[in-house]
């Protein structure tokens, strides 16, 4: 009798356990953020699904448990919970509350990553492709072959690494123009030009700008940092006109250049002013300068992100998940955006009010969304040219990373139907 007590107590607590949720708690108890995000990844690409919990305990992630995925979870450092089926239910009871801000979002699928980055090597490092290894992401890195050769349609997800889309080499004419890695970067571009049959880099920088602009219009999802944002809605508005110096493509710029931008092409910008001179670091009025944020030092540097209703703008709220609505600043070729400069239909999903810009924004073009984030580095304030990359390990926290990270896991999200 004993025995078969005994018997009988194993299989109920079998099925207890199969019947159980595993939940990686985003709050400040996780131990390791940014491989959360991985954990998540990793269960899509094996074939199973999850949920994201928005706005529940920083946008945790819950699944059905399984012993391999708690395994997973030991070996890469995640914290998780079991949480009993019971439990669950009354988490799902909470979330469906209309007046508590928090929505339940199924994730179907491991969206299939891209990364266009040149495939030289640079002395600087992007935070997106260092946050995907830390989280074991994986990615493939495509450039202009790539792109003109139209292989955007087999991803889901596409960031661009720190690019100049104008054509003028990043603008560190300047001050690099005798070094070996820039002399490299205006060979292969021109040569790359040159085989699609373009007399100036800035022609076939413009043509795989359309390329991804007729990608975003398909429905993929593009993100960017730093100076790849302003310096793509540059380009499209320059579309026809020579903006470049005559170091940059061999003749001068045209003289009515700015008066002939058409801002109908852009994403993001409208109404701004090119920054020509190449001594200037800049390629336009769009980013915050230097000497427009006095008083700002490392230390009393930070943006805020805004609440968005979970219910009714699930898109900005996956993309502002975090543990803390304060994220620290961080500079870059572009830091930030003037808000003057935004069209009306852009999302602020971040912003220092007290200085007029934005950090981090979001919109829509046709079946595609973007997102924009200004800056560099999230846990390097100001990284220079030729400095090691950051190493994450310690900074497995993050928040700033963390908002990468929601834009790569956005396009596996499912807005799940609650029954009330």
């Amino acid at each position: 009798m004993k025995r078969a007590l005994g018997l009988i107590c194993l299989i109920l607590l079998q099925l207890n356990i199969h019947a159980a949720k595993l939940l990686i708690p985003m709050d400040d108890v996780q131990k390791e953020h940014l491989k959360a995000y991985g954990i998540t990844y990793w269960v899509l690409a094996q074939g199973g699904e999850g949920e994201w919990l928005l706005n529940y305990r920083g946008g945790s992630f819950m699944f059905d448990y399984l012993k391999n995925i708690e395994k997973e979870c030991l070996i890469r450092g995640v914290t998780y919970e079991i949480v009993p089926d019971a439990t669950a239910n009354a988490i799902y009871a909470t979330i469906a509350n209309p007046e508590i801000n928090m929505e339940r979002l199924k994730l179907l699928k491991a969206p299939k990553i891209a990364v266009y980055s040149p495939k030289e090597k640079k002395p600087w490092d992007d935070a997106v492709t260092l946050v995907l290894t830390y989280a074991e992401i994986p990615y493939d890195v495509i450039y202009d072959d790539e792109v003109m050769n139209d292989k955007l349609a087999l991803y889901d997800w596409l960031h661009l690494h720190h690019e100049d889309f104008t054509g003028q080499y990043g603008k560190f004419w300047a001050n690099y123009r005798n070094m070996p890695w820039y002399k490299e970067e205006v060979r292969v571009n021109e040569a790359t030009a040159a085989k699609y049959g373009f007399q100036k880099v800035s022609q076939l920088k413009l043509a795989v700008a359309k390329k991804i602009r007729d990608y975003v219009l398909g429905g993929g999802f593009l993100f960017a940092m730093c100076s790849a944002t302003d310096s793509y809605d540059i380009a499209l508005a320059a579309e026809g006109v020579d903006i470049c110096e005559s170091m940059f493509d061999g003749d001068a710029i045209d003289p009515s250049a700015q008066s002939k931008l058409d801002f109908d092409n852009t994403f993001a910008f409208e109404n701004f002013d090119l920054i020509t001179n190449p001594y200037i670091y800049e390629f336009s009025s769009i980013d915050v300068q230097p000497n427009e944020r006095r008083g700002i030092t490392e230390a009393n540097d930070f943006f805020t992100l805004f609440e968005f209703s979970a219910k009714y703008d699930v898109i900005p709220t996956i993309l502002t998940q975090d543990h803390t609505t304060t994220i620290k600043g961080f500079y870059g070729q572009t830091t930030a955006f003037k808000k003057k400069y935004l069209k009306p239909n852009v999302i602020i999903l971040g912003e220092n009010a007290s200085l007029g810009e934005a950090r981090y924004i979001h919109g829509t073009m046709g079946k595609g969304t973007w997102t924009f984030f200004g800056g560099h580095d999230p846990e390097d304030y100001q990284h220079f040219v030729g400095e090691p990359p950051t190493e994450l390990a310690l900074h497995p926290n993050s928040p700033g990373y963390r908002l990468i990270l929601n834009n790569i896991l956005f396009p596996s999200a499912k807005k799940k139907e609650i029954k009330t």
